[in-house]
């Protein structure tokens, strides 16, 4: 495993080493002498070709997040909503697959999307804190300010998601993380 810095502090990118022979493969996802990092929730999540998850973050009891993707592939995206941090409200894209063997770590702070590409995507975190739904909140994936251009246009996407409030209410609401 090796670990890639990107340009927004603390969002890091890891190189996983696959190990193929006639059988299949054998893929290292977590080491913690690399990724020194205290997980203590897990879970794993599967969606359709073109299904769009996000942006979710926690507003209390925040988590970092480590993603994986264990079958398929998914466009990951990040937004930063660290109080004075110097990269707040910038985007992050990164492609994350079976094939790449790329994961990434969130840090607490920042709101979390995905969207999937393969007719079965299934992507599994780690994260630092549990998942309580009652503190979950999220920035709405077809916000026009926020400028991401998702690779389709005709998505799958929960109710849930498609009325989250904008990054300008996000702003009005919250302020920061």
């Amino acid at each position: 495993m090796k670990i890639i810095k990107t340009k927004i502090k603390d969002l890091l990118i890891i190189k996983q080493k696959n190990n193929f022979d006639k059988r299949g493969n054998l893929r290292e996802t977590f080491n913690d002498k690399i990724l020194k990092k205290k997980f203590i929730f897990e879970y794993c999540t599967s969606s359709k070709a073109n299904s769009l998850r996000g942006f979710h973050f926690q507003h209390k009891f925040q988590q970092a997040k480590y993603i994986n993707v264990l079958k398929g592939k998914i466009m990951d995206c990040v937004i930063d909503l660290r109080k004075n941090s110097k990269t707040f409200g910038k985007i992050f894209k990164i492609i994350l697959s079976d094939k790449n063997c790329l994961s990434l770590y969130v840090p607490k702070g920042f709101a979390h999307a995905y969207y999937s590409y393969e007719k079965l995507n299934i992507v599994y975190y780690k994260l630092t804190n549990y998942y309580k739904p009652q503190y979950e909140s999220g920035i709405n994936l077809l916000d026009k300010k926020i400028k991401i251009k998702w690779p389709k246009r005709n998505f799958k996407i929960s109710k849930k998601d498609n009325g989250l409030p904008s990054f300008e209410e996000f702003c009005k609401n919250y302020k920061f993380l």
